[in-house]
């Protein structure tokens, strides 16, 4: 995808969201490290007023497939209890962690809690998770850009790119 058409499509999804929350303050959380690039970007379109925390939670390692075990490597700085949540993703792939950080979050009562990514690749989902934005659904390809990365490289590129792994490097 190229750098245009993701800074539309997330111009768009800001308008969506000024809407559904129309006076009132929108919190997002950005899961780190991926996220970054989205979220600021997102919060610049957003019109109504909009405070911003982070977690980093990891289930990848240096691999390209999640590993499926969740862990917080950084939480929350400050508590959610009543506030109108928007957590933001980079992808959503198998949904284990997202879903897991959905239910610890929902568990820490805020008014509301909504899910926004910028990529869901739904064909790699075992665990149902509802997204309640999404920037792009993409097939099951490994992408780099706009703060996806492959072992810490490439999230600076300005669009999304496929990485092609030689069949040789996967075995």
């Amino acid at each position: 995808m190229q750098e245009a058409e993701v800074e539309a499509r997330i111009r768009q999804i800001g308008e969506e969201i000024s809407k559904d929350y129309a006076g009132r303050q929108v919190h997002l959380i950005c899961v780190l490290k991926g996220g970054s690039f989205f979220m600021c970007e997102l919060a610049k379109r957003i019109t109504v007023p909009v405070s911003l925390d982070f977690m980093s939670v990891s289930s990848y390692g240096g691999d390209t497939r999640s590993s499926g075990v969740v862990k917080i490597v950084k939480d929350l700085d400050e508590p959610i209890t009543g506030r109108d949540v928007i957590v933001v993703e980079d992808i959503v792939d198998s949904g284990r962690t997202l879903s897991y950080l959905m239910e610890m979050l929902g568990d820490r009562a805020p008014a509301s809690l909504r899910l926004c990514t910028l990529l869901d690749k739904p064909d790699r989902r075992v665990v149902n998770v509802e997204v309640n934005y999404t920037g792009f659904q993409i097939p099951d390809n490994f992408v780099v850009g706009y703060g996806l990365d492959y072992d810490q490289k490439y999230r600076n590129l300005p669009y999304i790119g496929v990485v092609e792994f030689d069949e040789k490097e996967q075995e």
